[in-house]
């Protein structure tokens, strides 16, 4: 049987939304980070980071949401980064 190589829109598991949403990434070693996303599935979110300060693959971070006048979400949900390219960073959800 031959290799096929899957790109990663084949192997999504959940189909992404296009959606800009506020965000704050927090972590003991580096604080809080904001960004935005450029869109988010039921699986993560990819988040352009506005500093350059971007945390190693593999870092768990807790997310908040934000719309203009509040939070999305009131508790922090905690995410896994998988990747990162220059200030974009795609962030897994984690199951607490």
């Amino acid at each position: 049987m031959d290799r096929v190589s899957l790109s990663t829109e084949d192997r999504r598991r959940s189909e992404r939304t296009s959606a800009i949403i506020r965000v704050e990434l927090t972590h003991p070693a580096f604080g809080t980070l904001v960004g935005s996303t450029r869109d988010i599935s039921d699986g993560g979110a990819q988040v352009h980071i506005e500093n350059e300060l971007i945390p190693p693959v593999g870092t768990e971070v807790n997310v908040i949401f934000k719309k203009v006048v509040g939070p999305v979400n009131a508790e922090p949900v905690a995410m896994k980064l998988m990747h990162a390219h220059k200030n974009v960073v795609g962030l897994m959800f984690l199951a607490r």
